[in-house]
């Protein structure tokens, strides 16, 4: 099959690596550095166990209409940066072409096929998706849900770090097993990727974030590991709060969790001294994501009427610290200094 990965950051550049591995034509949306990086000595992926694997068949370009048709483009971007590139993927677009969505959070598509509430049919989630951009430029029928569970790193210009994992579970937004999804299960199953398909992926996008929306957000204001907060009387009770109020949320919108609150939260712990990608944001300087990770919820909540007091308190924090943050980089930028 032939796919265009948009974004060759950590997720991307492990996928496209992975399928390129395995035959598939692969080319990479890619930008400065890492396309220079790309271009010239393909994607590594560093293991385990210390060896790597390089993808040396993949092209790369950040030319959109220089790649024509594919049969998959896979949205390996953050939620906020999605809205940025919808005008660009036309070009990709052929007439059986489907979009593989890899955000974390609670997808633009939320409600579209949604089949649950009628009444909320349709309804742009604002909090991703503000002004509709993704809804009219990524057509509903072309899209196929998927929830990203590895744990990745970009450590240089076209080199990931695969610390754990390999499902990407995969769902049409109707719940139906198509042709498609199963073609692509297969695929991915062939690159050494586990791809199941999904009965109903809104209930396994839920499952993740009941703990991407806590864990990632007081991480980022406390800088505590994963085990840190389980762990910590404080820590644990806030979590516990936050995702009972999202799970109250999910409830109402039909969603069902296969685990129990408390299960989630133990599994979380199991995974040790481990930094939450938002936290490595912060440390790194870098824009964190908010929005679609925890305001969506808020959103979800009022939709639904559902009261989120814990929830709406940690947003207007980690909202607050992304202000802060913005400010002290632009102060920085504007410093002179004379002698350098």
């Amino acid at each position: 099959m032939k796919f265009c990965i948009v974004g060759a950051g950590a997720i991307g550049g492990f996928v496209g690596a992975k399928l390129a591995l395995a035959g598939e034509d692969v080319t990479f949306i890619a930008r400065w550095k890492n396309l220079d990086a790309i271009r010239a000595n393909g994607m590594t992926v560093k293991l385990q166990d210390g060896t790597s694997l390089h993808a040396n068949t993949v092209k790369a370009t950040d030319n959109f209409a220089a790649v024509g048709h594919v049969d998959c483009v896979i949205l390996a971007l953050k939620s906020h940066q999605v809205e940025s590139i919808v005008h660009q993927l036309e070009p990709l677009f052929g007439p059986k072409t489907t979009v593989i969505t890899m955000q974390n959070g609670i997808p633009f598509w939320y409600f579209h096929n949604h089949g649950q509430n009628k009444k909320l049919e349709g309804t742009i989630v604002k909090s991703v998706d503000p002004r509709g951009v993704c809804k009219d430029g990524i057509p509903a029928e072309r899209i196929i849900g998927c929830v990203v569970y590895p744990a990745t790193e970009l450590v240089a210009p076209g080199v990931v770090r695969h610390i754990e994992g390999e499902r990407f579970p995969l769902g049409e937004l109707d719940g139906s097993a198509s042709n498609r999804v199963r073609e692509l299960s297969d695929v991915f199953a062939k690159a050494g990727l586990k791809a199941p398909v999904l009965d109903n992926v809104r209930n396994e996008i839920w499952l993740k974030l009941w703990g991407n929306l806590t864990f990632n957000p007081i991480s980022a204001l406390t800088h505590a590991t994963l085990q840190d907060i389980c762990q910590n009387e404080q820590g644990r009770a806030l979590a516990t709060n936050m995702m009972r109020e999202a799970q109250d949320v999910a409830e109402k919108l039909g969603v069902t969790f296969r685990v129990s609150l408390e299960k989630r939260i133990d599994g979380a712990e199991k995974v040790g001294k481990h930094k939450t990608s938002m936290l490595q944001d912060v440390e790194a300087g870098r824009a964190i994501e908010i929005d679609a990770l925890v305001g969506a919820v808020i959103e979800l909540g009022e939709l639904t009427n559902t009261s989120t007091p814990t929830i709406s308190a940690i947003y207007q924090a980690t909202k607050l610290l992304a202000h802060t943050m913005e400010t002290e980089k632009i102060a920085v930028r504007g410093i002179s200094l004379p002698y350098v």
